[in-house]
């Protein structure tokens, strides 16, 4: 190591409590080689992947439900609150790109080199059950479009979705890039499928742009704000922030400051393309809904079983319905490989423990699937929307616990040395760290205070009650 390098170790392991971190994802950890000569398009081409699986909890089926209601009970108005949430994602994943690259930690060991014993276990904890309640969601979208396309019961849908655990073990093995290469394909294939539907139904290209364009309505009437809060509360899901500050670093860069300052830019260049991807997904699956639903007397439609049900009939093609099933099996298959990965980074970077790569990823499979198979087998199929809302709100109680941590971290000049936040990154860092925690707390308030609690709590804040 030459002097340079050697400063710059020192500067930035000076202010972790253990500065000699193992290193994170070991079997693929700098696997993918950048070419130090070669030119700007190469290198991208290089850095491109990481994004995508990272974009992938972005579109996935639990987002599907808000972005359906929005569609069908306000048009395209709620576009807005879609594109901003975008914007939230960039900042924060380019937050994750910065811990990763200028560290050579993911955000779970970041958290166990800076906190104590106690605080790391609890953090551990929580993020297990949020992933668990994150991949909840995944793996029932999985096994309703399985169920939707094939007739399969959802019961043995969600157990067929377990087969993803040997296709990450497989892939793996090969290289890390196949991995990429199968997240991209659905990826494209979710794309294609909505770019169908856009297509069969027809949306007003003036009222979709307007849509995008943020209005006083949304703050103003009652029910619009509360569905626009729903949006905007689940756009970071927590073991995002720990996936991409692992799997940026299956790149192979110079581990100088300059290797690692265009590291920072081609990973942001390639998650932020990956991220307005989940943008254009997000916003089809609401234009969608507002195009075939809103303005055809179906305003109440939010369940994904349901939209299937009326697309073909409403807008008079037959494969529409089929097409929709097909993305939402796509977007839960996706989701399950991406979440998979996330369970090992967090398991191994917050405990600090090696197993065997198939069991570790069997018990992160386990821990997701148990649920879902019990609230099925015991009190049916009907029960599969409570149990996504329930994974939803679970998911909501964890999230400040990944995104203060990646703030403090980052802005930190003891820890990220001249990586470190500058004034206008933190605050808008923290406003936006500050907004997801906010929003999240209201989830649960509503979801567990008696109405008459909370409508006197609204009313004394001077702010929509959902129970109005």
């Amino acid at each position: 190591m030459n002097q340079s390098n050697h400063r710059t170790a020192i500067e930035l392991g000076r202010g972790w409590r253990r500065t000699t971190p193992r290193v994170s994802l070991a079997e693929v950890h700098r696997s993918v080689v950048v070419p130090v000569t070669a030119s700007f398009w190469r290198k991208l081409f290089a850095f491109s992947g990481p994004g995508f699986l990272v974009a992938v909890g972005y579109m996935d089926p639990g987002n599907w439900a808000t972005d359906l209601a929005g569609g069908a009970r306000f048009g395209y108005s709620l576009l807005a609150v879609i594109m901003i949430s975008n914007l939230m994602a960039i900042l924060l994943q380019h937050l994750c790109i910065k811990l990763g690259v200028s560290t050579g930690r993911d955000l779970a060991q970041a958290c166990r080199d800076h906190y104590s014993t106690l605080t790391v276990w609890s953090l551990w904890i929580l993020c297990e059950i949020a992933i668990a309640a994150c991949d909840l969601a995944e793996v029932i979208g999985s096994a309703i479009g399985l169920q939707l396309l094939f007739g399969i019961p959802l019961f043995w849908g969600c157990l067929i979705t377990a087969t993803d655990v040997l296709a990450v073990l497989y892939l793996q093995n090969k290289g890390f890039r196949y991995i990429e290469a199968l997240v991209i394909t659905l990826i494209a294939i979710i794309g294609g499928c909505f770019t169908a539907e856009l297509i069969f139904s027809k949306p007003e290209l003036t009222s979709v742009l307007s849509g995008f364009v943020p209005s006083g309505q949304i703050v103003t009437n009652q029910g619009m704000l509360y569905v626009a809060m729903g949006i905007l509360g689940a756009t970071v899901m927590p073991h995002n922030l720990y996936l991409h500050s692992s799997i940026v670093q299956t790149r192979k860069f110079e581990q100088t400051p300059a290797g690692r300052r265009e590291a920072i830019k081609f990973a942001t260049i390639d998650s932020t393309f990956a991220l307005m991807f989940a943008l254009f997904i997000n916003a089809a699956i609401l234009i969608l809904a507002a195009a075939a639903f809103h303005w055809s007397g179906h305003q109440d439609v939010a369940e994904i079983q349901e939209a299937y049900k009326l697309l073909s009939p409403l807008l008079g093609i037959g494969v529409a319905s089929i097409l929709f099933a097909v993305a939402l099996l796509a977007s839960g298959q996706n989701s399950t490989l991406t979440g998979t990965l996330a369970g090992q980074i967090v398991m191994e970077g917050f405990l600090n423990i090696r197993i065997t790569p198939w069991l570790r990823r069997l018990i992160t499979r386990l821990i997701a699937i148990a649920p879902a198979l019990l609230v099925i087998g015991f009190l049916g199929e009907s029960k599969t929307t409570e149990l996504l809302v329930a994974s939803q709100v679970v998911l909501s109680m964890q999230l400040g616990f990944a995104v203060w941590p990646l703030m403090r971290f980052t802005s930190e000049k003891a820890k990220m040395g001249e990586f470190a936040n500058s004034l206008w990154i933190k605050i808008l860092g923290w406003t936006v760290a500050g907004i997801i925690i906010v929003l999240n707390v209201k989830l649960l308030l509503d979801t567990f205070l008696p109405d008459a609690v909370l409508k006197a709590l609204y009313g004394f804040l001077h702010i929509p009650s959902p129970t109005e």
